[in-house]
């Protein structure tokens, strides 16, 4: 009787082999992803190399592997400093304010665009609000020194053509806040409003008749049909975004950014710009950087387990 044969023992039938195999069966698809690769490689992790100045006194004479290993005393620094809770709260704020007020616009915008049957207006409103987001951090800035001078802006032209006084809005620490968020909503509402949109044409339109035969209206059809259908695409940016929440732009806030509000829009990043560029001072900035990094990656993966334990809806 002969013996059976183990197939995995053979040449090829390894999960090496088999791996080996696969690449080059679909060769074309793996070069169609290796510039993004190579790219990720170079621009996001050999600058991952650098990091090792926040746990020394970095001197440029001495190059990284030669600057004195201070451990945490950096960190140590920023966390006793007499800013640090300020900046704490100017970050958090302004994130978490920007998130509550900015993550529903896209949704909602895309379910009224779903739910226009007009294809010519939809198109127009659809180039009308995506446009916005293709304009540069300084040009929109600009806009709002422009439009909200308290000399020549049209904002306060219309405040005192109705009796009020003109407010000085880049330069009130008051302002700060509602027009970053504001301006932001304006720029970004239309283009992330793509997603969901995409998300709502893969919903089955047998839902909707089914619906319309029940005598569900459009905002029933909206509540038990097209948002539960766009829910998983829902969590995977709402957890993309609370994993990010400590990641506020810096470009907006230090245009924005002036002696008079200097108290509300100093955060994490325009800090680090501070201590690193316009101070040289940087360790101790780069220390600044990686303790917002690891914030954001402690909170992305607490935030997709959660997601996960209560949706069955996560990244990974």
């Amino acid at each position: 009787m002969e013996s059976a044969v183990d197939n995995t023992s053979l040449p090829g039938n390894t999960r090496s082999g088999r791996t080996w195999r696969n690449i080059r069966r679909n060769y074309e698809l793996y070069l169609f992803i290796l510039p993004v690769v190579v790219i990720y490689l170079v621009f996001k992790y050999y600058p991952m190399y650098g990091v090792q100045i926040a746990f020394k006194n970095f001197t440029a004479s001495m190059g990284i592997w030669g600057s004195e290993w201070v451990g945490f005393e950096h960190f140590q620094r920023f966390f006793d400093s007499y800013n640090f809770w300020s900046i704490m709260e100017n970050t958090l704020l302004l994130s978490v304010l920007s998130l509550v007020f900015g993550f529903p616009m896209p949704i909602i915008v895309a379910l009224m665009l779903n739910m226009v049957m007009r294809e010519r207006f939809k198109r127009f409103v659809q180039t009308v609000i995506y446009a916005p987001h293709f304009i540069s951090m300084v040009v929109l800035v600009g806009m709002m020194h422009v439009f909200l001078s308290p000399n020549s802006g049209i904002v306060n032209h219309i405040i005192t053509f109705f009796g009020g006084e003109p407010i000085m809005f880049m330069a009130s620490d008051a302002w700060f806040r509602p027009l970053y968020i504001l301006s932001g909503i304006w720029q970004e509402t239309g283009f992330s409003a793509i997603v969901y949109l995409a998300a709502l044409a893969g919903v089955n339109p047998e839902l909707h008749e089914a619906a319309i035969m029940d005598g569900a209206n459009k905002w029933k059809r909206i509540f038990h049909v097209d948002i539960p259908g766009i829910m998983p695409t829902i969590i995977i940016l709402l957890v993309l975004a609370l994993g990010n929440i400590m990641s506020v732009g810096f470009e907006k806030a230090f245009l924005m950014q002036s002696d008079l509000n200097y108290s509300v829009s100093n955060i994490i990043p325009t800090y680090v710009y501070e201590q690193g560029i316009q101070r040289a001072q940087y360790s101790f900035s780069a220390a600044v950087g990686l303790f917002n990094s690891v914030i954001n990656v402690i909170l992305l993966v607490t935030v997709n387990y959660i997601a996960r334990k209560l949706t069955e809806n996560s990244l990974w």
